[in-house]
């Protein structure tokens, strides 16, 4: 999808383009005007757009100096004047500043049809000679995703330093660097997203970078924002989640411990933990949290200096009658019948 620039003074001439370019049935995502040079640049500054169409008469800043300033700003803008007869050997000066094409007011449908479809062209070679593969970008994304997701602040930056390298390897123009990049974060954000977990909402502006320096800055900044984030929702704990759990529940056995307090100290929803710890483990929470109660269990019965009551406040139960129970559906022996199977009295 692209995006195209329409400046003119002449309102009627703004609104015929516009529907024009409407009416062309190619892939624009957006279509924007402006009255003058002046608002032409602001707005290109915002938001860089594919191709830009300008008049050459205008006030404040006219299209000559327009196409001189967006060819200094960014090459990779296609630009296209569209003026009077009068203003034609004036508007071949624009030839230096990389203008594409030159159309006569008033604008022919068919040989405008013919300029836009000219324009995409050119972009689509443009592109595929600085092509980025998708199964590259995929992988960097992944990389990107696990050293977020499991708090990995080393490799992170290790990652953004070697992607930059491979990248600088392609000599990308600013803007399609920042085509790439802004491509790499909607990507890495939908990958986090998908998750469920937390929702991340980083922004990435990077429309006005004066060069690749600033495009990187703020790409690595944002990719920060993500990772200080996360490391805030989860209170700096690095994750392995299920490890994470497991080991929290081994130090509170003799406690009631439920899924949402487990959950909460390791920072995740207690649904998608509840869906975490049964994929990773096989077991609910609950069957875990039995198991491990009633190991402990085997191995305190095995020690003759405990009494059964005292195991049994030791591994979470306060209830006597439901430990026994418990431990008898688990081992298919009362506590005592265990101990006189260990040959203890």
């Amino acid at each position: 999808m692209y995006r195209i620039l329409i400046a003119d003074d002449e309102p009627m001439i703004r609104k015929g383009l516009q529907k024009l370019v409407e009416q062309s049935g190619l892939p624009f995502a957006s279509i924007r005007t402006a009255d003058n040079g002046v608002t032409a640049l602001q707005q290109i500054r915002e938001e860089r757009p594919d191709f830009v169409l300008t008049d050459i008469r205008m006030p404040k800043m006219d299209g000559l100096e327009l196409c001189r300033t967006v060819a200094e700003l960014d090459e990779d803008i296609q630009l296209v004047v569209i003026s009077g007869f009068g203003d034609f050997e004036y508007a071949q000066k624009c030839v230096s500043y990389g203008v594409k094409e030159y159309l006569l007011k008033p604008v022919n449908k068919k040989k405008f049809q013919e300029t836009l479809e000219k324009l995409i062209r050119l972009k689509t070679r443009q592109q595929s000679e600085t092509f980025v593969p998708v199964t590259k970008l995929e992988v960097w994304v992944e990389q990107l995703d696990e050293a977020i997701w499991e708090l990995r602040e080393a490799d992170l930056a290790d990652q953004l330093h070697r992607m930059k390298q491979e990248l600088d390897s392609y000599r990308l123009k600013t803007g399609r660097l920042n085509d790439v990049l802004a491509e790499l974060h909607a990507l890495l954000g939908k990958r986090l997203n998908t998750r469920d977990v937390f929702a991340f909402h980083a922004e990435l502006a990077l429309s006005g970078t004066a060069d690749d320096s600033e495009s990187w800055l703020r790409f690595n900044a944002s990719i920060a924002s993500l990772y200080e984030g996360l490391r805030a929702k989860r209170r700096g704990k690095p994750k392995d989640a299920v490890e994470e759990a497991k080991q929290y529940i081994e130090h509170h056995l003799a406690e009631e411990v439920s899924l949402e307090e487990v959950a909460e100290h390791i920072g995740l929803n207690a649904s998608y933990f509840s869906q975490l710890f049964k994929q990773s483990t096989g077991e609910t929470f609950v069957q875990y949290r039995t198991r491990r109660r009633m190991e402990k269990a085997k191995k305190l019965l095995q020690q003759p200096q405990y009494r059964i009551t005292d195991i049994s406040g030791e591994v979470g139960y306060a209830d006597h009658p439901h430990f026994t129970k418990t431990f008898k559906k688990y081992t298919g022996y009362l506590p005592s019948e265990y101990r006189q199977k260990m040959g203890i009295e």
